[in-house]
């Protein structure tokens, strides 16, 4: 799967330079949620205290067209946006086409696994369980996991990087004692809460791969009766099969689904724990006037960025534990391709059509 997308000298401009390119674009998206975080201290404060300000500030902090020249790497004049609309319109343009690239990589990435796969499997003589689902079905699954996760894992650690300094920061605005001597204090506790669920989700759904990974097994066994049933409804398809196979679906199934539950449970309590944690964090700062409306926007929107980067697995978990399956069905067929290669295609004499480009 790996070397037949990045170790192939075909598919090495999309895997290095399409990766480099979603790396960069992602980046300057995260950028542009620092500028909004800034913003919205700027923002909230002027709703705050609206005293001796008229609408024109209130609208040309949204629609206007402010820039502010910052250096970066101590050398790189740059001007940052510092009106919501400056930043959200190339934030949209940007994350637009980003997305779209992502779906070619993705579709790149299972092309190059499918022109990997399918010459070796025409050197297999020997019939591999549900090999063609194998080639079609899990190819297609790896890729829109890759499509989607890939992406978001990348984000959070840009996402990381940018706001954990912010957050660092932010910490000096937390009034709860003990809590309040602990230096990168909203930091820690994203860590520790982030460290935890975890800890939790893996003990929680140890069991969803095996099962997932069962579900795959019924359901191509399933489909296989089905498919032979349509060219051969004497000596295939009989209901007394189908009903036994479908039974293997339902019980697997009901499983699946008791152990999701217990998921759900744990993933429905943990979102109201990081929910309510800034506000504990920083509300009796607020409470005492110490904070204001604009900081705590701040702390939670930078809170937010950082335990979401730092929760990405947790939030994913379901995602992760399918693509755990794949990954191991993928590998146990590669394992029989190499297995019972016979060396040479077993339909010699046919024309080999051409990969698709």
């Amino acid at each position: 799967m790996i070397k037949s997308f990045f170790a192939n000298r075909k598919w090495a401009p999309w895997a290095y330079g399409g990766g480099l390119f979603l790396i960069l674009s992602i980046y300057i998206q995260v950028q542009f949620t620092v500028f909004v975080n800034s913003w919205y201290g700027t923002f909230y404060d002027m709703l705050q205290n609206p005293a001796g300000r008229d609408m024109s500030e209130f609208w040309n902090a949204i629609f206007g067209w402010n820039f502010e020249w910052v250096t970066w790497f101590g050398f790189l004049p740059v001007p940052v946006p510092r009106a919501f609309f400056v930043i959200a319109i190339p934030y949209v343009i940007l994350a637009t086409a980003t997305s779209y690239i992502t779906r070619l990589y993705a579709f790149r990435w299972r092309q190059a696994i499918t022109e990997d796969y399918i010459p070796r499997w025409r050197k297999v003589e020997h019939e591999i369980e549900g090999a063609s689902q194998r080639i079609q079905e899990d190819t297609q699954r790896f890729a829109l996991i890759v499509q989607g996760l890939g992406l978001a894992i990348v984000r959070a650690i840009m996402t990381l990087i940018a706001f954990i300094p912010i957050l660092w920061t932010l910490s000096a605005q937390v009034d709860l004692p003990v809590i309040r001597d602990i230096p990168g204090s909203l930091v820690w506790a994203a860590l520790v809460i982030t460290l935890g669920g975890m800890v939790i989700s893996w003990f929680v759904g140890y069991f969803l791969p095996g099962l997932e990974y069962n579900n795959q097994k019924v359901e191509a066994a399933f489909r296989k009766e089905l498919v032979y049933g349509e060219d051969d409804k004497v000596n295939h398809g009989q209901p007394e099969t189908l009903f036994s196979l479908f039974t293997g679906i339902r019980i697997n199934y009901h499983r699946l689904y008791l152990h999701y539950g217990y998921f759900d449970l744990w993933a429905n309590l943990y979102s109201q724990v990081t929910l309510l944690t800034p506000l504990i964090m920083i509300g009796p700062g607020m409470m005492a006037g110490a904070v204001t409306f604009g900081t705590f926007q701040q702390v939670s929107n930078a809170y937010g960025r950082v335990d979401g980067a730092m929760s990405i697995i947790l939030d994913n978990w379901t995602t992760l534990t399918e693509l755990r399956s794949i990954w191991k069905r993928l590998h146990e067929f590669e394992d029989n391709l190499d297995r019972f290669d016979t060396g040479h295609d077993v339909g010699d004499g046919l024309p080999e059509a051409s990969p698709a480009q």
